[in-house]
């Protein structure tokens, strides 16, 4: 070997004996885990999650109760359809907003008729209240809680931080938003979690024309996507137990912290388990890189 060339391959091993391993960058993702009675188990440390992205196991570095403030779209039907149900809803969902406000910025939208903005995120109780009075039945409307889901989630990706929620309270009545429900999962895998209860009338069943069918599916799917919950209520007295669970769920979850190559291409599905049997998670399946704030 020539010394020009013992000089070059010297200079290749050391470059590649320098060059460093793929960086790591850290990555986090928000979970409820419930016990089999449905209550959230609190006592989780790091080595109980599994976090995998594209089916690769990645390093659980933290798992600790998530304390960042929450930015939470109420969504309520206000369609001729809600009319009966009005005192429980508003007794619900003011109960609700007492257990997640000051702490966290709330913000009330009805969408009869249309997506109407009622109250604005705010952490004030009084205002919130306030609105939760302005909550009626618009007679001969009806629903428009596909557009009124996608207005939400775009107005939470204009606001920084991490953990956005959408709560709809939707009833079986007619829906008239022209929306494909892919159309509205695009805007909410970006944006937040989505939560829906349905109010059912018990014994009946609602045939579903094409947007209702739309509506379903954006509520079933979104629940799986999301992370969020998904459940149809044969009474609406049941709306106010729910909606605090839901609460409590949200006061309890946790922050898993794991670390990814920062080079590769990011990925394109996450699953986030336990290791412990008899526990439910729930957590986005998108990954949280593509849901930070913009």
């Amino acid at each position: 070997m020539s010394l020009v060339n013992r000089v070059l391959s010297a200079v290749a091993v050391a470059a590649v004996a320098a060059a460093p391993a793929f960086a790591q960058t850290e990555r986090s993702v928000y979970a409820t885990v419930l016990d089999k009675s449905g209550a959230p188990a609190t006592s989780l440390t790091a080595k109980d999650f599994v976090v995998r992205e594209d089916g690769i196991q990645r390093e659980v570095l933290r798992a600790v109760r998530a304390d960042e403030p929450m930015q939470i779209a109420v969504l309520v039907d206000t369609s001729q359809a809600v009319e009966r149900y009005v005192n429980d809803l508003r007794r619900a969902v003011t109960r609700f907003v007492r257990e997640m406000a000051p702490e966290h910025e709330l913000a009330l939208i009805g969408f009869g008729e249309r997506s109407t903005l009622i109250t604005d995120f705010t952490h004030d109780v009084a205002r919130l209240e306030a609105g939760i009075g302005r909550l009626f039945a618009r007679q001969g409307s009806g629903a428009y809680a596909l557009d009124a889901i996608i207005d939400a989630a775009k107005s939470l990706r204009m606001r920084e931080g991490a953990r956005r929620e959408i709560v709809v309270i939707s009833t079986e009545g007619p829906e008239f938003s022209e929306r494909y429900y892919q159309t509205v999962l695009d805007e909410v895998r970006n944006a937040a979690t989505l939560h829906s209860f349905i109010l059912t009338r018990s014994g009946r069943s609602v045939p579903l024309d094409e947007a209702r069918r739309q509506r379903e599916l954006t509520f079933a799917e979104g629940a799986s996507e999301t992370g969020g919950r998904r459940e149809h209520l044969l009474t609406s007295l049941a709306l106010d137990d729910r909606l605090h669970g839901l609460a409590v769920e949200l006061k309890n979850q946790y922050r898993v912290d794991y670390s990814r190559p920062a080079t590769l291409v990011p990925p394109e599905k996450i699953d986030v388990d336990v290791r412990q049997a008899g526990l439910t998670v729930r957590a986005p399946r998108v990954p949280p890189a593509v849901r930070t704030s913009s």
